[in-house]
């Protein structure tokens, strides 16, 4: 018989992204299973087109927070009769999915509440204290559920992203093929994620003094007004690219598939560049757990940047509290990751990989 599983991953594009680990190792191993992935609508551009997912079943972030439309959500779940269901983030909206689902097996993380489970999964379980994998904790704590209901191996870590030859045929770039381009997330997913700008503006100006090639400005559609911000302090304005934009997902996807490298603050593009074998430079913000998300980390290929590396005396308390405490307000110490802790960093970087 064979078995139809759900995953539900109902956070952000990266977290969706490294979730499709578990679609790829489960279809590996039973290529007959039906897999569905339940996930926010607006992360579905980075599973477009994943062999290993059946159907996408896109979620409304506002809306599922309302309980009549919880509820009429369960009830879909509850129909579908799955046998497995994954809950990597396991919120309260996914807990109770599993709690209510009907599926033979749930499987997501316990509480950090003393009061334990109450019931939410057939399969509690707790994630690896500590990375063990170049894959970084958050994708190893993926594959520990995926081990949860067998055994996988050999198991393939890597995140994958898939295009059509169309997609890799659209041209993005146009007048800008005469050098090699290099993506800048000027601005993270967040502030709390997001360099100060004169650090990002000294970071664009010693790229295009010392690198021949352009640097295209990256950025989420409301990011507009601050990115022209940070391009109007830098000064080789004509080897910054602005006016090409992927307005959506898949598009950006599409547009990285034909640039040279990305640097970037941490987060969606970072897991995006790795899935499409695209060298990457990650800048992290002082409270995000470096070891968490740091995938695939050679030092040279795959590079990043976090303060605690040079300063580990300011993270001798960075417990889970501290940290949250720290996100409220990360500026005093992202202004301590300077420029010349960075750019000697950036520079070895582009020298490996342009």
């Amino acid at each position: 018989m064979r078995k139809k599983i759900l995953i539900i991953q109902n956070k952000r594009i990266g977290d969706v992204l490294i979730a499709s680990v578990i679609a790829n190792n489960f279809k590996a191993k039973y290529p007959d299973s039906i897999v569905h992935l339940m996930a926010y609508d607006f992360t579905e551009g980075v599973v477009m087109h994943n062999p290993n997912i059946d159907k996408f079943i896109p979620l409304d972030e506002k809306e599922l927070k309302k309980l009549p439309n919880l509820w009429k959500l369960i009830k879909q779940v509850r129909r579908e009769k799955y046998d497995i269901i994954f809950d990597p983030y396991s919120k309260t909206q996914s807990r109770l999915i599993c709690k209510f689902s009907g599926a033979t097996m749930t499987i997501g993380n316990k509480s950090r509440k003393k009061f334990g489970n109450w019931g939410y999964y057939t399969n509690p379980t707790e994630p690896p204290k500590e990375a063990t994998h170049i894959a970084g904790k958050a994708i190893e704590d993926r594959i520990h559920l995926l081990q949860m209901a067998g055994n996988f191996e050999p198991l393939d870590y890597a995140p994958k992203i898939f295009l059509s030859e169309a997609e890799k045929r659209e041209d993005w770039l146009g007048k800008y093929k005469d050098k090699k381009v290099v993506v800048l997330g000027v601005l993270g997913s967040t502030p709390q994620k997001s360099m100060p700008y004169d650090y990002v503006a000294s970071m664009v100006d010693f790229i295009t003094a010392n690198h021949d090639v352009y640097v295209l400005f990256n950025y989420s559609p409301h990011q507009k007004e601050e990115a022209m911000k940070i391009y109007n302090m830098c000064t080789n304005k004509e080897r910054i690219i602005v006016d090409i934009y992927a307005p959506t997902i898949r598009d950006f996807i599409k547009l990285m598939y034909h640039c040279s490298a990305l640097v970037a603050n941490e987060g969606g593009t970072v897991h995006i560049a790795k899935a499409l074998n695209k060298p990457t430079f990650t800048i992290f913000s002082p409270y995000v757990h470096k070891s968490h998300w740091a995938s695939f980390e050679d030092g040279r290929f795959h590079k990043s940047v976090h303060l605690m590396d040079t300063k580990p005396e300011l993270f001798d308390d960075y417990s889970y509290e501290k940290r949250k405490e720290m996100e409220k307000d990360p500026t005093a110490l992202y202004r301590q990751l300077t420029p010349e802790i960075i750019l000697p960093e950036l520079d070895a970087f582009l020298k490996a990989n342009l």
